[in-house]
């Protein structure tokens, strides 16, 4: 014998607070990614002086001629790929976050650049492209004379 539940539909929906309590849940536990071997864009810093322009990328654990630049009319691109460590089969993992896999990223440029007097340093996990500006839009300051 079967019992007869009577349904509420107040009862089905979720309310605002475990909607948001489930997001943060699913966005502070899970590691975000494209796919599951697929690395997310390397995080980049760009900045301008009056002569450069300065784009720092953050590659922890990559080696530097890992990675490629390339620089297009006004689009700076940097790819790469971490290849995934040897697997062993008694390992048992409890959390795997760490990246492997293909990377892209590209940055439009906010002025012109020379690129061939361009400069690559990486150091601890960090690459530096130092790109010169262009001499047309570097800033130009006037000496007024006087009489």
């Amino acid at each position: 014998m079967s019992s007869i539940i009577r349904w509420e539909p107040a009862r089905e929906m979720m309310t605002l607070r475990e909607a948001m309590d489930r997001l943060f849940d699913d966005a502070f536990t899970r590691p975000l990614s494209l796919s599951s071997n697929a690395w997310s864009v390397p995080a980049v810093d760009m900045y301008q002086t009056d002569n450069e322009v300065v784009v720092k990328a953050a590659l922890p654990g990559i080696k530097a001629d890992e990675v490629q630049i390339n620089i297009t009319g006004e689009l700076l691109s940097l790819k790469g790929e971490v290849k995934q460590e040897n697997e062993t089969k008694e390992k048992a993992y409890h959390i795997r976050e760490q990246r492997w896999g293909t990377f892209e990223r590209s940055i439009a440029l906010p002025t012109q650049v020379v690129a061939d007097k361009a400069k690559a340093e990486f150091e601890n996990g960090i690459l530096t492209i130092t790109l010169p500006k262009a001499e047309e839009v570097k800033p130009k300051t006037i000496t007024i004379k006087t009489r």
